[in-house]
């Protein structure tokens, strides 16, 4: 058999199996791309509750540390100024600590926004607390945080809840 022979019976071969490796390649890509597609189609049924639910903690949080609503929780009648402050942050603190986990679910942006939220109000509760009498009622030092809080354009608690709601509403 001459080389022109061997090469009439090879090249076709070749071509044959050039064809079939790349249909098969093919095949294989788009099985690979459907199951992606259903992996992150179940993914996103079971994320998008989850993720929701985040978003909805997110603003309950932000909701109860809004000055007054919290002052109205911590605050007791017989509380003196140092002791409301004191319980301010700790309640502050607190309220943002047992969200922490939520940050996974939001943008880092609004999480950068939801942690610029929380040092403000403690900044807020600080700066208030420095131009109050520690022994007086607790009563003088509430009210000038409301008057501060109430007083200031755009707070960062209302950007912040107005970040998180266009996120949602650019995630639905």
């Amino acid at each position: 058999m001459g080389t022109l022979e061997i090469l009439k019976i090879v090249l076709p071969a070749l071509l044959v199996l050039l064809t079939a490796y790349l249909m098969i390649d093919k095949l294989l890509r788009n099985e690979e791309k459907r199951r992606n597609f259903e992996l992150r189609r179940n993914n996103l049924s079971t994320i998008t509750p989850i993720r929701l639910r985040a978003y909805e903690r997110l603003i309950l949080v932000l909701e109860r540390t809004i000055p007054h609503k919290l002052i109205l929780n911590v605050a007791k009648p017989e509380m003196t100024n140092l002791q409301l402050h004191t319980e301010l942050l700790a309640s502050i603190r607190q309220e943002f600590n047992h969200n922490l986990s939520q940050q996974i679910y939001v943008s880092d942006e609004v999480w950068s926004a939801i942690a610029g939220t929380q040092e403000s109000l403690i900044q807020l509760v600080n700066s208030c607390s420095v131009k109050c009498n520690p022994t007086e009622p607790a009563s003088s030092l509430a009210e000038l945080i409301i008057q501060v809080y109430v007083n200031t354009d755009n707070t960062p608690t209302e950007l912040t809840i107005k970040k998180l709601k266009d996120e949602v509403r650019a995630f639905l």
